[in-house]
C-alpha cells in the first residue's frame, strides 16, 4: 500500500496581479501559509515547491541554481504569468533575483536573500556545514517530529534558526517542514554546487524595483555579514529594511508584518 504524500508540488489562490512566493532552502512552498490569507486578497498568489525539494519536480541533469530558476519559468509559463511580482526567501530570495535578469519579474522582495557574503568572506563555509549537518540530524529525527514538537521547549528547538517568534506557528506546519528538509533530494548536491560555483548576481540586467528584508536576529544569515555584496555592490539603491529582533524567516516569524512588507511594494 503506498501512503499518500505529505508533499504537493505548488499552491495558487486569490486573484490579482501575479505574485510568485519562493521558499527557502530544503524547505516547501508551505513555508509562506501564514502570509497566504493577506497575499491573496490582493494578488493571484503561485507558490511552487522548488525542484529537487519535496513535492517539486525532479532536477534533471546537473543540480545548481540554473536548475531551479527554470523550473521556477517553467511553473511561471503554465500559470500563464510572463512576469509577475516576485518574493524569496534566503536561496529563493536569490533566486527571485536570478529571475530579475532574465526579465521576469515585476517587483522583487527578497527576505535574507543568500549569496551575499563579501568575496573574500569565507564564513559562508561554515553555513553550508551547518545546513548539511542540519539536513543528516533531520533525516533522524524528523519521522519522531510529532513527540518533539508536544511540547513548546521542543517546539523553540526545531525553530530556532529560522524564527524568534515561533509560539504561533502551528506545530503541524514545523513538522511538515522537518520531514521537507528529510525528504529533499537535492539539499546535498546544492550544498555541494553552492561550494564549488559560489554566487552571482547580474545586478545590472535588474531594473524593477526591489526591496530587501533582513532580520537583526538571523541565525542562518547573519545580518549584516551576509547581506554584505547586496548592500556595497550588487543592490545598493535597492529599498533596505531592516527588521529589529527577527529571524532568519520573517513570513514565520511575523506573517502580518511580512505581508505587509510585501503589499506595501507590489501596489507602488
Amino acid at each position: 500500500m503506498h501512503l499518500h504524500s505529505p508533499f504537493s508540488p505548488s499552491h495558487r489562490g486569490g486573484s490579482g496581479p501575479p505574485l510568485v512566493l519562493l521558499h527557502g532552502f530544503a524547505d516547501t512552498w508551505r513555508s509562506w501559509e501564514l502570509v497566504l490569507p493577506a497575499l491573496e486578497r490582493r494578488h493571484d498568489v503561485l507558490v511552487p515547491t522548488l525542484a529537487g525539494h519535496a513535492g517539486g519536480p525532479r532536477i534533471e541533469g546537473e543540480v545548481g541554481e540554473a536548475a531551479l530558476a527554470d523550473a521556477v519559468e517553467r511553473a511561471m509559463d503554465e500559470a500563464g504569468f510572463e512576469s509577475a511580482h516576485l518574493v524569496g526567501n534566503s536561496l529563493g530570495g536569490y533566486l527571485a533575483l536570478q529571475l530579475a535578469a532574465r526579465g521576469r519579474a515585476d517587483t522583487v522582495v527578497g527576505f535574507a536573500p543568500a549569496g551575499g557574503w563579501a568575496q573574500g568572506d569565507e564564513s559562508y563555509r561554515q553555513t553550508l556545514g551547518l545546513q548539511a549537518t542540519m539536513v543528516q540530524l533531520l533525516t533522524n529525527v524528523a519521522p519522531h517530529a510529532g513527540a518533539m514538537l508536544a511540547s513548546p521547549e521542543g517546539r523553540r528547538r526545531a525553530t530556532r534558526l529560522i524564527a524568534t517568534n515561533f509560539e504561533h506557528i502551528p506545530a503541524e506546519l514545523i513538522a511538515h517542514q522537518m520531514l521537507g528538509v528529510a525528504s529533499c533530494d537535492a539539499a546535498l548536491p546544492l550544498i555541494d554546487a553552492a561550494l564549488r560555483e559560489g554566487w552571482s548576481i547580474d545586478a545590472e540586467r535588474i531594473t524593477c524595483p526591489v526591496r530587501i528584508v533582513w532580520g537583526t536576529e538571523d541565525a542562518l544569515l547573519p545580518w549584516p555579514a551576509a547581506a554584505a555584496r547586496y548592500r556595497d555592490e550588487w543592490l545598493p539603491h535597492a529599498d533596505w529594511v531592516v527588521l529589529d529582533g527577527i529571524g532568519h524567516c520573517p513570513q514565520l516569524d511575523v506573517p502580518l508584518e511580512a505581508a505587509e512588507l510585501i503589499l506595501g511594494f507590489t501596489s507602488r
